[in-house]
């Protein structure tokens, strides 16, 4: 293990600090908010400071010291002085190891606050329940349905006391149920010039702006002209409905989906061949018949009967139903319906061998408006799944045959297609240019970049949403693309992260491009500071808003957008607020750090002391 030592902002060295234990994108981010948002001392635990993200994480400025260790053990433990911290954050590694840390953490220091990341969502909520003052968090699904509503085209949503919060833009803005302007200033070539929370002298100021973008003549129509650099910009509210919007899916698609899905999990292409010449072979036979008889019921008995093989030829001299076309017509149903039985029992042999053989079903040749999934990760599970809980189709592409994912898809009757074959035949299988969006989340930025290249290339207008970590290349694809949302598992995640590591809840976190707002809702008690604070005085311009109170004596509901904001919070209100990260780290503030000890404990054997600095081991520039 080997230690890096740091200046620390606020100087205090090794009491009252945070503790962040990994080496991913997600605790990367974490440590970000922390410092720049959170402005807390910060102890990083990397596993390896050449691999991953350690490089970064060792460059962050502001940071206290970086710990080397390829395990978080106790010692290591010690060394970050887990029993002086305020809290720590378990960011990488399995279930089982972290829940081991977790407990020699609070074992080290009983009030020591500690969020965890938790692969498995279950087990973390009966983690909260056994360990006090603990969260258990999963950066995927916390990203997962920012991913999932921008491949449906429809927006992200919090729900907050049955109301469900999304951000609109520019001709979507209504005025009833708009909270707040959520950005103006928004230039789709230009994000930089985007403004979240933006100041504004009340709600008055809001519904100018509104106005003078929507004019007099009312939203401006789909495709419209955005207004020329320098007149403003477009802009984005935050609304709220009283449901999510439904996807409006014909269910005669959805029935012929799931019938054409169902023949080729069972057919093959042979098969269908024969199956679909012997059905026009008797739809014609049919029809010389009704043209013998001219008795639409007395047809249908004949042709249902001669298909079971009950036919009754006819003799000679007894005159026949129908003349000599009509014999012929019965004698094609006949051998018809003789084929018809060995087929229905090879496909129900099929079915039955293709469900023990465990092979995930490819996509039917009718599949339309369907989502591509590409990368079943953590993060691709969770997008797969939400899309196909809407009703929507989905297709899945894996090259990884061993991918935990490809289980819990199939589990689901997701078609996958698992293979290292190149990229495009893949996505030309998975039927791209007849699918409605590609979502690219595997953990690989140039990967996913390739696939949305490849899938414009084949269908220029299907609607791309794209994992990217890195802001600069994100802000290039965008320009170079056009019409390409991106999203970062760990951009939006970490703000939910650093908020419980404070001891606040996020209730959910909203994209505005590459931009982030958080929904939090905020008790008024002795520790929080917003105890006899008014409405005007908690909101900060361009960083917080208040967008609903919730009275101690009316518990049970929220008052949105209440008029009286000159009235001070008593102790057992709470309010919801739209914030940036900033404004919500300057609201909150951070939690109470742990008193030090008289003494700090001595560093293990195995560390590497820091350079030559004060006596009392306080962390000094490198």
């Amino acid at each position: 293990m080997t230690l890096e030592g740091r200046e620390s902002p606020r100087g205090d060295g090794y009491a009252g600090h945070y503790i962040v234990c990994g080496g991913n994108a997600l605790a990367h981010r974490l440590l970000q908010e922390l410092v720049e948002h959170y402005e807390v001392p910060v102890v990083a635990v990397v596993p390896d400071r050449e691999r991953d993200h350690g490089p970064r994480i060792g460059r962050l400025p502001g940071v206290t010291a970086v710990l080397e260790a390829a395990s978080v053990t106790e010692e290591v433990l010690r060394a970050a002085g887990v029993d002086r911290a305020a809290g720590i954050a378990l960011m990488d590694g399995e279930d089982r190891h972290t829940i081991h840390t977790a407990l020699a953490a609070q074992g080290a220091n009983p009030g020591i606050r500690i969020v965890l990341r938790m692969f498995n969502q279950r087990l973390g909520e009966h983690i909260e329940r056994l360990l006090p003052n603990c969260t258990a968090l999963s950066g995927s699904a916390t990203a997962a349905p920012a991913f999932a509503s921008s491949a449906l085209g429809r927006p992200n949503s919090v729900p907050v006391d049955g109301r469900y919060l999304y951000v609109a833009y520019d001709e979507d803005i209504r005025e009833d149920g708009r909270l707040c302007l959520a950005a103006d200033r928004i230039d789709r070539q230009d994000l930089t010039r985007l403004r979240l929370l933006p100041d504004a002298a009340g709600r008055a100021a809001e519904f100018i702006a509104l106005a003078r973008r929507i004019g007099d003549a009312g939203p401006l129509p789909p495709g419209a002209a955005p207004d020329p650099p320098g007149a403003g910009g477009g802009l984005a509210a935050l609304q709220a409905l009283g449901s999510e919007p439904p996807l409006r899916i014909p269910w005669r698609s959805r029935l012929r989906w799931a019938l054409v899905d169902a023949l080729h999990a069972v057919t093959g292409v042979r098969m269908r061949l024969v199956l679909s010449t012997a059905l026009a072979a008797v739809l014609l036979s049919t029809a010389v018949l009704y043209l013998g008889h001219r008795d639409l019921g007395w047809t249908l008995y004949l042709a249902l009967l001669d298909l079971a093989g009950a036919a009754q030829p006819d003799t000679p001299g007894a005159g026949g139903p129908g003349g000599a076309w009509a014999r012929i017509a019965q004698v094609v149903i006949t051998f018809c319906g003789i084929t018809f039985m060995p087929l229905a029992t090879a496909i129900v042999v099929e079915a039955l061998a293709s469900g023990r053989r465990g092979v995930p079903r490819g996509p039917s040749a009718g599949v339309r408006g369907h989502v591509v999934v590409v990368g079943l990760g953590s993060v691709g599970i969770r997008v797969a799944t939400l899309v196909h809980e809407t009703g929507v189709p989905v297709v899945c592409v894996e090259r990884d045959p061993q991918a935990r994912g490809i289980a819990a898809v199939r589990a689901l009757g997701i078609p996958v297609l698992v293979g290292d074959a190149p990229l495009a035949s893949q996505l030309r299988r998975a039927r791209i240019h007849h699918a409605r969006a590609l979502a690219a989340v595997t953990s690989d930025d140039a990967a996913n970049l390739e696939a949305a290249l490849e899938a414009r290339a084949v269908r220029p207008d299907v609607r791309i949403v794209v994992r990217l970590f890195d802001d600069d290349f994100a802000h290039h694809v965008y320009a170079t693309l056009g019409d390409v949302a991106s999203r970062s598992v760990s951009y939006l995640s970490a703000p939910a992260f650093a908020a419980a590591l404070m001891g606040r809840e996020v209730l959910g976190t909203l994209s505005v491009y590459r931009h982030v707002l958080l929904v939090a809702e905020l008790a008024a008690d002795a520790g929080s500071g917003l105890v006899g604070a008014d409405l005007h005085a908690v909101e900060r311009p361009g960083g917080v808003r208040v967008i609903g109170v919730r009275l101690a004596r009316r518990p049970g509901e929220v008052q949105w957008n209440v008029a009286d904001r000159s009235r001070r919070l008593v102790a057992g209100d709470r309010i919801v607020v739209a914030a940036t990260r900033s404004g919500l780290a300057r609201i909150v503030g951070p939690a109470q750090p742990v008193p030090p000890p008289a003494a700090a404990p001595p560093a293990p054997p195995s560390a590497v002391p820091p350079p030559a600095g004060p006596p009392d081991g306080a962390p000094v520039s490198p």
